[in-house]
């Protein structure tokens, strides 16, 4: 069962990794409190590096930091409608992690989330140090896509798909790209591309470099974790412990290293 990696109390550890690991910020957003001097240890101004125990007086803006115990960390799907808003509400949809469960002095961080055009499974957790494994984890894991482009891909273009080629210097790898003629729809077609640690952009890019038009990219599986009819548009489930652990500790990503 993955859980939050807490140290023992009393012992210290550096400001960044400490808040980090119980949900307020990200290591780099607290690096950035620090640098802008918002954050105070004991009455004075935080320096990088320093290192607090949960003794220790801790104030952002001047208000006190309120850092809870917690159990299991919370991990959630969502299934994205294209479009909707991922941080911050617009007048016309409210934001994904705005709906989540609200737990004081907790904030939601999304673990390699698709471009706002575009939507399926986004993967959110309250905690910190477990986002950033996560984040290793799956750009070693593979991922389902569904990609609508208005055109059927020529012989050529299939390939140059295959190849994982990307404008950079670097290849996807590619690991199964199908079709059928149910997937068919008016002027436009529906492919399924499984590619090993890729991001919606890098999909994008990929098929947009064949010279067709993409207008749709919907993300169905994160490894082991999928979509399923039961979730619709707009919803989102806590993940189970195993399924934490099955992203965590997948094979292919048993060797990224969790700090």
């Amino acid at each position: 069962m993955v859980r939050p990696r807490s140290t023992p109390p009393g012992v210290a550890e550096r400001l960044q990794k400490y808040l980090a690991q119980r949900g307020l910020a990200s290591r780099r957003g607290v690096e950035e409190w620090i640098r802008a001097q918002r954050l105070t240890v004991n009455g004075k101004v935080a320096e990088l590096g320093q290192k607090v125990t949960a003794a220790d007086d801790i104030r952002l803006d001047g208000r006190p930091i309120k850092v809870r115990a917690s159990a299991a960390a919370q991990v959630f799907i969502f299934n994205r409608s294209p479009g909707d808003p991922l941080r911050e509400s617009t007048a016309e949809r409210t934001a994904l992690l705005e709906r989540l469960p609200k737990a004081a002095g907790k904030r939601f961080i999304a673990v390699s989330p698709m471009p706002g055009i575009d939507g399926g499974l986004e993967l959110v957790t309250s905690d910190g140090a477990l986002a950033a494994r996560l984040q290793r984890a799956v750009h070693q894991l593979p991922s389902e896509f569904s990609v609508r482009v208005k055109a059927q891909l020529g012989p050529d273009q299939l390939a140059g798909v295959k190849s994982g080629q990307l404008d950079r210097p670097a290849r996807m790898t590619i690991e199964s790209l199908s079709s059928s003629e149910a997937d068919l729809e008016g002027s436009n077609r529906w492919y399924s591309v499984v590619a090993r640690g890729a991001s919606g952009k890098d999909i994008r890019q990929l098929f947009e470099r064949q010279g067709v038009l993409v207008s749709r990219i919907l993300r169905v599986s994160m490894g082991e974790v999928k979509l399923d009819k039961a979730l619709s548009r707009g919803q989102f489930r806590q993940l189970e412990p195993d399924e934490v652990d099955a992203l965590v500790r997948s094979p292919r990503s048993a060797d990224v290293p969790a700090n």
